[in-house]
């Protein structure tokens, strides 16, 4: 938006690019981004008419309480993260939305004003908030176009929805699909796109807690040489003990050129030219490590073994058993000095079964 226009100008330039492209056919105006013409475009291809009434459906309730039993790691990876955006916006009209892929409500955040109709209409667990249901919104924009998105008032299709301000953005999955998308969404109020860099923010937070959540053997934290690490900004990827890739935050996808193929498992020395045992090693010394790609660059890498991938019960992580397994693995690592091949060796084990037990005693060096 330019700031030099007034909120009256740009909700009238907004009037003039709804009667060009929803009354009088036009492909496009130059008031508004291509993707919401589209929006429209397909709205009134499906037989949707901006002055229709809008019912802000529910799915069923077999339907909800399916999708929520499907999404519960989902809603919980988010809750925490939803919390501190809610209150990074407080004092403000907006409030947050999390929906799954389809555009379905999954969870709700800020301060809901129940009394107002319009606020209550959207901000329920279930409501079906896809293109197909309510038209062009922030939700829909950014399950289609893959993108943070701001849409304000009147680029919303229905006259009905032109109260709403809403920022969106994409929430990837460990497997690299879009599984849902964060919202904020304000009524009646001033443009402030710069809700939709928080809303990205905290989408990649949320995409990155969801990750962390499956279960793994090593974590990979990745960034370029020179930048810091420690923080959202890194790119992560899950290994199992036999160096299979589990999963990966988009961020690492982007880095390493990574996409899911169907069918295909993905392996830690199809990524990384080197030995991919060698991050296991690393990860005891819990230090930064340059890691080669095969396309020639180079990446800074922070391995960390994970501390119980699984559920141990609590009698069996301290009891005399496990402490003297500990012991050993220790003892054996020390004295082939961090060489956990040779430490494998020494304990009759493979490589793989030690990363394992690794993976629920640490012992670090």
């Amino acid at each position: 938006m330019n700031t030099a226009v007034s909120t009256s100008d740009r909700l009238g330039l907004l009037e003039q690019a709804r009667h060009a492209v929803l009354f009088e056919g036009e492909e496009s105006s130059p008031l508004l981004p291509n993707w919401i013409a589209n929006s429209w475009r397909r709205c009134l291809h499906n037989g949707l008419h901006p002055d229709y009434s809008v019912a802000f459906d529910a799915v069923s309730a077999a339907h909800i309480t399916r999708t929520l039993d499907l999404q519960r790691d989902f809603v919980q990876a988010a809750q925490p993260e939803i919390e501190r955006l809610c209150r990074a916006i407080a004092g403000t009209s907006f409030f947050a939305l999390l929906t799954d892929a389809q555009g379905v409500v999954l969870d709700v955040g800020g301060s809901i004003d129940r009394h107002d109709k319009r606020v209550n209409a959207i901000a329920r667990v279930g409501v079906d908030l896809s293109e197909q249901s309510v038209g062009t919104t922030a939700i829909s924009a950014a399950l289609s176009e893959l993108k943070p998105v701001w849409l304000h008032r009147g680029e919303h299709f229905f006259r009905d929805t032109s109260v709403y301000s809403c920022a969106g953005a994409p929430i990837w999955g460990p497997q690299g699909d879009c599984i849902g998308m964060l919202d904020l969404t304000g009524i009646n109020t001033t443009e402030r796109p710069e809700l939709m860099h928080l809303a990205a923010l905290s989408a990649r937070t949320i995409g990155n807690a969801l990750l962390l959540r499956q279960a793994h053997d090593l974590l990979l934290r990745l960034n370029w040489p020179g930048r810091l690490m420690g923080d959202d900004n890194d790119g992560l990827v899950l290994l199992s003990s036999e160096g299979e890739v589990l999963g990966a935050n988009m961020l690492a996808r982007e880095m390493l050129n990574l996409y899911p193929t169907p069918g295909k498992p993905l392996h830690a020395s199809d990524v990384f030219a080197l030995p991919w045992t060698l991050l296991f090693d690393a990860a005891m010394t819990d230090q930064y490590v340059d890691v080669p790609l095969w396309s020639g660059l180079h990446l800074q890498a922070r391995p960390c073994i994970h501390q119980a991938c699984e559920q141990v019960p609590q009698m069996n992580a301290t009891g005399p058993l496990q402490q003297l397994q500990s012991a050993m693995i220790r003892k054996a690592i020390d004295l082939s000095r961090g060489n956990v091949a040779q430490a494998a060796k020494t304990l009759g084990i493979s490589r793989a079964t030690l990363y394992r037990k690794l993976s629920r005693t640490g012992p670090k060096h």
